[in-house]
């Protein structure tokens, strides 16, 4: 007798049955543009046919590394304090400089160096700063 699945089980799976996997970065992207469309299929029989590799696996890793999809890390609570003092600060010296770094580069599996920039910097902040808005929205 076939088991039945679940919603919850049914509403995650696709057609076939698999879980589909959120992009890392455009290269998955693009892949799944391609096989909804057609042209993945198109290009995978043409492959075969001919035996010449189309190197879509190494663009698509490649591409991902380029252009990949920032998906934050959690904060810890001394994180969370200190870019909520960030938001009082007028000026930012060294030490506080290479703080919002080490926490930007652990969050975000970035490695940014410390900067002149100063629009940079104030970059990095409102990109922590949204992340932990997103704690006070939570409650």
């Amino acid at each position: 007798m076939e088991e039945r699945k679940s919603k919850s089980t049914a509403a995650k799976s696709t057609k076939r049955g698999r879980r589909k996997s959120a992009s890392r970065g455009v290269g998955d992207t693009i892949e799944k543009v391609t096989t909804a469309t057609g042209i993945k299929a198109a290009v995978d029989w043409f492959a075969e046919a001919t035996g010449v590799d189309c190197g879509c696996d190494a663009r698509k890793e490649k591409l991902n590394k380029l252009f990949p999809y920032k998906k934050p890390e959690c904060l810890t609570k001394e994180e969370y304090d200190f870019i909520a003092s960030t938001e009082r600060m007028r000026i930012v010296g060294t030490a506080e400089q290479r703080q919002i770094n080490t926490i930007y580069n652990r969050v975000f599996h970035a490695n940014v160096q410390p900067t002149n920039c100063g629009s940079c910097l104030a970059g990095r902040i409102d990109e922590l700063l949204s992340v932990k808005s997103a704690y006070d929205e939570q409650g």
